[in-house]
């Protein structure tokens, strides 16, 4: 990514924010700045302060110090809607659109051009059109239903409502965690058409590899402070990583020694209800087991099906010595344990405190006669808090009050707190940052290996993830899911991220 040229003068400027929130300071004297037409990349740990100056930004906060101009002139929105009428908008990594309404509706949703109280349809579709016209989705027609559009068309009615009132800065906010490859690369070439027409970017990614790739220059933040600013080019993965933690994150993929055991898992010829349509796989204690595929290839009903959250068509599930359909509770039982990918909704109670979620499948010796002892229920609590270093105020906080990233830590705690034989992680590690990610791949190492505060005998781990260089770097074996089948599982020596997406998208095979 070639550097900007720098004598250009701000589109935004954001000048000596601070921020705090009773005793917490959540931003400290930040000044961050985008060029026109500049792509600029804001990156840090969950919990360095990049949501709370974007809400700045955005008018959802109001800063307590500090000054923002745009387009050098004083810039002070009052509310998110008053920020964007100024031309600042905000895509989240959860769209903010009505299913039930059209994408017209949706575009021009709390900017509808009205005549006396009513409001002007032919204005609505003359604007929206004009709007989605700059994308290359035929799908997108303005009469259609947002439900019934992928979530790729989706994220680009989200964009063309931002651009239909004259938007200079565009924020995007994790853009890619949902998006399947296909609908990354047009994502991307719709960044690019954005930047050529003077449109400011500030681009929000855990995805490192991602910020290099279309980031001009790049802003780290670290505790509520700048930690770094400059041209992407000049920064390496190492030196963007040592300054969203503050020291070297060395090993990002440990790999300890390894000896497969016994199967712990057994799949034969599994088929669901829709999906999987065929999956035959062995895990052995003592590895970790990858599965890899497109959004849409079964890999998330697969793991549902075998942990018993979805019915089994045909085909058998074999855990240690127990064959056959089993329930959720069963599968606890059998010493099994799930991590949704969809944290939020099915793996935590937002509303509950960390030592509830950590303890609620295994209740069991928190006190006498059944009774559940909070005291005891937070001191076992305590003890994932301080191994898994989860960012709280104690074991009696809310889980929905912490970061994705610690969130994720407290989902994966539940695993270790239950004493699970056979690890199934969906997506472990989306949309958390870098220091997160490399805590987790340090405990599946120690679980799978047997070693360190998982000593004795080593577990098995089926994980599923997006991100090849994660296989790549954790698993042992990996095996690819295309169109709802499961092909062969290879050493992870004998495949690449180029083979792997080929079979993935069909086009090559590997065990399939």
């Amino acid at each position: 990514m070639a550097a900007v040229e720098k004598s250009q003068v701000p589109r935004l400027e954001m000048r000596g924010i601070c921020k705090s929130f009773g005793a917490t300071v959540a931003l400290d004297e930040v000044s961050f700045s985008v060029l026109p037409g500049e792509v600029h990349a804001l990156v840090g740990e969950n919990g360095a302060g990049k949501s709370t100056l974007m809400k700045i930004l955005s008018g959802a906060y109001t800063a307590d110090s500090g000054e923002m101009l745009l387009d050098g002139e004083a810039y002070r929105p009052k509310n998110p809607l008053n920020g964007r009428k100024q031309g600042v908008a905000m895509i989240y990594q959860e769209l903010s659109l009505a299913p039930h309404l059209s994408v017209e509706e949706n575009i021009m949703l709390g900017v509808e051009p009205v005549n006396n109280g009513f409001i002007r349809w032919k204005d609505v579709r003359q604007t929206a059109l004009k709007a989605i016209e700059r994308f290359d989705h035929p799908e997108m027609q303005p009469e259609v239903l947002v439900r019934d559009l992928t979530v790729g068309a989706q994220q680009v009615v989200e964009i063309g409502r931002s651009l239909a009132i004259g938007c200079r800065v565009l924020v995007f906010d994790e853009p890619t965690s949902s998006l399947s490859q296909k609908d990354i690369d047009k994502l991307f070439e719709i960044i690019h058409s954005l930047k050529d027409q003077g449109i400011s970017i500030i681009y929000i990614s855990h995805f490192l590899e991602e910020v290099q790739e279309i980031a001009d220059r790049l802003t780290v933040l670290r505790d509520g402070t700048v930690a770094g600013s400059g041209d992407t080019v000049s920064f390496s993965t190492n030196d963007i990583v040592r300054m969203m933690v503050g020291r070297e994150v060395k090993d990002l993929y440990p790999r300890s020694n390894r000896t497969p055991g016994e199967i712990v898992l057994h799949v034969k010829d599994l088929a669901g209800m829709k999906k999987p349509q065929k999956a035959n796989l062995e895990l052995h204690r003592g590895e970790v087991l990858g599965i890899c595929g497109l959004v849409g290839a079964g890999r998330t009903e697969l793991m549902r099906t075998v942990f018993g959250l979805d019915a089994i068509k045909s085909g058998e599930v074999k855990i240690g010595v127990y064959a056959g359909q089993g329930s959720p509770m069963q599968r606890w039982r059998d010493g099994t344990g799930m991590l949704s990918e969809n944290r939020k909704e099915e793996g935590l109670a937002l509303n509950m405190s960390l030592a509830d979620n950590v303890t609620l499948s295994r209740l069991q010796n928190f006190g006498p006669l059944n009774l559940v002892i909070p005291q005891k229920q937070e001191a076992a609590t305590d003890k994932w808090i301080d191994r898994l270093d989860i960012r709280c105020r104690d074991a009696a906080q809310e889980v929905g009050a912490l970061s994705g990233g610690n969130q994720q830590k407290v989902a994966f705690a539940r695993l270790l707190q239950h004493n699970v034989d056979i690890f199934l992680l969906d997506e472990p590690t989306r949309g958390i940052d870098v220091a997160a990610k490399a805590k987790l791949y340090a405990v599946i190492d120690e679980i799978a290996s047997g070693i360190g505060h998982y000593s004795g005998s080593p577990r098995a781990v089926l994980i599923i993830s997006s991100y090849l260089p994660e296989l790549l770097g954790i698993c042992d074996r990996i095996a690819v899911m295309a169109r709802g089948v499961l092909g062969e599982a290879l050493p992870v020596d004998q495949v690449d991220e180029h083979q792997l997406m080929l079979a993935a998208t069909g086009q090559g095979e590997l065990g399939l």
